[in-house]
């Protein structure tokens, strides 16, 4: 019996499948999984640790041996910060489409390494410079060495914008997709990771801010790059344990170009009708033909040759191309649900300055380190998640999984909704207690009220992140191409910083619209005449209506490849 050439092509895209992303056949060990994978959750602690250490108390750097203004300070740190936030999406394009990731982790380590030297020194010119003139705290440092810090800087952006989303795609692919015990494992992985990652993030804050603050900056700097070589010292050790994503043909290198040729082999086919073509028919006897048309709509049109003979793309590129279109809907819904996420670092703390705060006699509790209560709130959260939530959801679904990835995402998105309402009951009692004692018109006051009120907001951005941010890396990691992993990564960070950008957006125009006309702005000076319990009850509907969009779109999705088990 004739083999078609449609046959061949069906048994190619077969074979592709059977093969996991190391490039080893499905099922086969290998020397990677947790062995290899601890090696490279130890460099992202060490990364973590310096990019916090530099990024946590810039400001005051700025501020203080540079001589900035405040508001010229506030602005070099959004730029850099924003500009940091960006740069994954273009270090993720490079490693996926060029170098790989491995590849990509050692140089963008190394640029790290060379930034923080440099910031290093140019503190230490700074120090020299001010003790030649008597310690005279006023003079400021010369123009080249504000030119050097600021190289330095954006060198650490760069660095950090290649070393970010490559790390952890690298780490998940020490784990076999194909095989059922491994894919629990990078479940695992990812969950592990987060803790790890905050564990650094917490370390830096506490040790490196208190060097900087009281030591000298020099030294504050400089314990950072030290980590960092650590760090890559960690990864290269490791380098024999390493499982490598491999590529397949040459037409497979280059990800963006073969799925963006689906992209125009549709638009030009798009007069073409998939489900009425030969091939369509051909494949109506194992019932492939209504799976492609609820997987591909119209992209499916890129399988059929075009009118002037061009060639088709194969189902492969086809069905990347459609995952990323169906991972859309998913992104803007996750990135409303975050808006909320972005309330503790501002409007948290200035609530907190305003109450009560003390915890001994003679002790007060600085309002931002109630943020500490977040990564507390993670130490506990993951082993429960592990050890408690899964095997209970096991029990209840028959998954090996416990839920899907999408329903860890949804939790996530529920849990900030209802926080955003204990927040806003929260602030509705301290508005009330203000008013009993008089002191509306008394900013300067102490409210009688405990801080302590605020610990369940900010132990439930704890159990947030656990459920929400974690389940949307593995989400994005695992339904992206193959090849675009990194990007994946990239994109799911990308969420939190939009979302930043949006709560900024509405707070400047809630801010115009109720203080215009000389009425009390929801976010007065004067936090006894503000009312920010209302926009976390705006935010908490916004929430909930970003959860129920998400729930339809989760509803209709079909998981890319392997099924959630």
């Amino acid at each position: 019996m004739a083999v078609t050439e449609e046959e061949v092509k069906l048994l190619e895209d077969s074979v592709s499948d059977s093969v996991d992303h190391t490039g080893l056949p499905a099922g086969k060990s290998s020397t990677g999984g947790w062995r290899s994978a601890w090696y490279i959750i130890g460099v992202e602690v060490g990364e973590r640790f310096a990019y916090f250490g530099i990024g946590s108390n810039l400001i005051t750097y700025l501020t203080g041996p540079l001589g900035q203004s405040t508001a010229t300070a506030a602005v070099n740190v959004n730029t850099w910060s924003g500009t940091a936030s960006m740069l994954p999406v273009l270090g993720a394009f490079i490693a996926d489409a060029y170098l790989g990731r491995y590849l990509t982790i050692v140089i963008a380590s190394l640029i790290y390494i060379l930034g923080l030297g440099l910031l290093t020194l140019s503190a230490f010119l700074i120090l020299v410079g001010l003790s030649e003139q008597r310690n005279d705290a006023s003079a400021k440092p010369s123009y080249w060495v504000n030119i050097l810090f600021f190289c330095s800087l954006y060198l650490v952006a760069i660095g950090q914008g290649g070393h970010k989303p490559c790390v952890q795609a690298f780490g998940a692919d020490q784990f076999d997709a194909a095989d059922s015990k491994e894919r629990i494992s990078r479940g695992s992985f990812f969950n592990w990771w987060f803790l790890s990652l905050s564990a650094g993030i917490t370390l830096s804050i506490v040790v490196v801010v208190y060097v900087q603050d009281n030591v000298n900056w020099a030294l504050g700097f400089g314990i950072p790059c030290l980590f960092m070589v650590l760090a890559l010292a960690l990864f290269l050790l490791g380098r024999k344990t390493y499982r490598y994503p491999k590529g397949g043909d040459s037409r497979e290198k280059n990800a963006f170009a073969r799925i963006g040729r689906v992209f125009v082999a549709a638009f030009k086919n798009r007069n073409m009708n998939y489900e009425h073509s030969s091939l369509s028919q051909g494949m109506l006897e194992d019932g492939s033909s209504e799976r492609f048309k609820k997987r591909f709509s119209f992209l499916a049109n890129a399988l059929l040759s075009g009118e002037g003979g061009e060639e088709r793309c194969n189902r492969r590129d086809v069905e990347d191309a459609m995952a990323l279109v169906r991972l859309i809907p998913i992104w803007i819904t996750s990135v409303v649900c975050t808006i909320p996420y972005a309330q503790y670092a501002t409007f948290f703390t200035k609530q907190g300055v305003t109450v009560d705060r003390k915890f001994l006699p003679g002790l007060e509790i600085p309002p931002a380190s109630f943020q500490a209560l977040i990564g507390i709130a993670i130490f506990i959260s993951v082993p429960g998640y592990e050890h408690v939530f899964l095997p209970l959801a096991r029990r209840i679904t028959k998954k090996p999984s416990g839920i899907t990835m999408l329903q860890r995402i949804g939790t996530g998105m529920v849990l900030s909704s209802f926080n955003m309402v204990v927040a806003a009951l929260v602030e509705t009692k301290r508005l009330q207690t203000a008013k009993e004692y008089g002191l509306v018109d008394r900013p300067d006051a102490t409210v009688p009220m405990s801080i302590w009120w605020f610990v369940p907001q900010y132990l439930l951005l704890g159990m947030i992140d656990v459920f929400s941010l974690v389940g949307t890396q593995e989400f994005f990691y695992d339904q992206v191409p193959t090849e675009l992993r990194s990007i994946g990564l990239a994109l799911s960070l990308s969420a939190m910083g939009l979302a930043s950008f949006l709560s900024g957006f509405l707070i400047t125009l809630i801010n115009w619209l109720t203080g215009k006309d000389g009425g009390d702005s929801w976010f007065n000076t004067n936090l006894n005449r503000a009312h920010v319990d209302y926009f976390y009850w705006l935010l908490a509907a916004f929430t909930a209506v970003g959860f129920f969009a998400f729930l339809f779109f989760s509803r209709r999705y079909v998981y890319r490849r392997v099924d959630q088990v």
